[in-house]
C-alpha cells in the first residue's frame, strides 16, 4: 500500500512540476512579447510626436503662404513672377533618333 501511495504522490508531483515548467516557459515568452510591444509603442509615440509637430507647422500661415506661392503661382503685391521656358533643343527630339529604324531601336534596347 505504501508503494502505491508513494507512486501516486510521485506521479502527482511530476505532473505539478510539468505544469509549473510550462507556466514558467510561457511567462518567459510573454516577457519577450511585452518588451517588443513596448519598443513598438515607443516607436509609435515618436512617430506621433513627429506627425504632431508637422501638423502644427502645416497649419502655420508661413506654410500656407509658401504653398500658395509655389503651387498656385501666386505672388505678393509688388512682386513679379518669372516663368523660364526650356531651351529649344530640349523641346525638339533628336534627329538621330528619327533616322534609326524601329527594329534597330528594339535591338539596341535589348542587346546593347
Amino acid at each position: 500500500m505504501k508503494k502505491i501511495l508513494f507512486t501516486v504522490i510521485v506521479i502527482v508531483c511530476l505532473a505539478i512540476i510539468n505544469d509549473l515548467t510550462r507556466s514558467v516557459y510561457d511567462i518567459w515568452n510573454k516577457k519577450d512579447f511585452v518588451s517588443k510591444a513596448e519598443q513598438e509603442l515607443e516607436a509609435q509615440k515618436d512617430l506621433n510626436n513627429k506627425l504632431k509637430s508637422e501638423l502644427s507647422y502645416v497649419q502655420t500661415p508661413e506654410f500656407i503662404e509658401k504653398e500658395a506661392r509655389n503651387k498656385l503661382f501666386m505672388a505678393k503685391e509688388g512682386e513679379q513672377r518669372v516663368l523660364v521656358s526650356k531651351p529649344q533643343e530640349e523641346l525638339v527630339p533628336n534627329a538621330k533618333e528619327k533616322e534609326i529604324p524601329n527594329w534597330q531601336q528594339w535591338w539596341n534596347l535589348f542587346f546593347e
